[in-house]
């Protein structure tokens, strides 16, 4: 169940309190990703972000980044199904800054204002994904759910088609969507005109031995 913008209360905790619930996280935490409380009262940890991207990246190789933008060392791909990436993050950082972090690690040239980061959490057997806002902090969801996954997990997602904003798409980029989608057109019609003549073939053997003498 997708729940778009739904708010749950921030609670303020103070540095007694952050404390306490780092040391029962990291007590509870089985792949060494463990939480840091600094003296100032920041905390560090690690977020992992499954990435669901339906549209294409544009991906700038590592010896172009910094160079002019959309130039011939960029390349637009579909990401694989399941990818999941791992961030450090503290506990100040907004979600706009994670999504441009997670953006930046890959050499992504896309725009991050064409993406969303979605929390996913299971609530009375059920579960719910929802969309959260640019001035949440990803890291204090992490720690108040705890370092299960199964019980809360972050999501990377295009926003929703209403909502793409068409103007942060350059024009090279939309040109490798064409070129994308056209080879995937082709490459369906294909696969339709193969099962179609093996269909044919097997339909054409069957009626030969109908009607053979004898």
């Amino acid at each position: 169940k997708d729940v778009q913008k739904e708010r749950e209360p921030h609670v303020y905790l103070s540095k007694e309190e952050v404390k306490e619930k780092i040391q029962s996280y990291n007590s509870s935490v089985t792949d060494k990703l463990k939480m840091t409380l600094n003296a100032n009262g920041i905390y560090t940890g690690f977020i992992k972000v499954q990435m669901e991207l339906c549209r294409p990246i544009t991906v700038q190789s590592s010896q172009t980044q910094g160079t002019c933008a959309h130039s011939n060392n960029e390349t637009a791909f579909y990401l694989p199904e399941g990818c999941v990436n791992t961030l450090h993050i503290s506990s100040t950082n907004t979600v706009r800054e994670v999504i441009e972090a997670l953006l930046k690690k890959f050499f992504v040239a896309d725009n991050p204002a064409k993406f969303a980061l979605y929390k996913r959490c299971h609530k009375e057997d059920q579960v719910y994904t929802c969309k959260l806002s640019d001035r949440e902090h990803p890291l204090y969801l992490r720690l108040v759910a705890g370092p299960r996954t199964e019980m809360l997990s972050f999501v990377l997602r295009e926003h929703e088609t209403g909502e793409v904003m068409w103007e942060a798409f350059s024009i090279p980029e939309l040109q490798n969507f064409l070129r994308i989608l056209d080879k995937e057109e082709n490459d369906q019609l294909q696969i339709l005109k193969n099962r179609y003549a093996a269909y044919r073939g097997k339909l054409e053997e069957a009626l030969r031995g109908v009607l053979k003498p004898g």
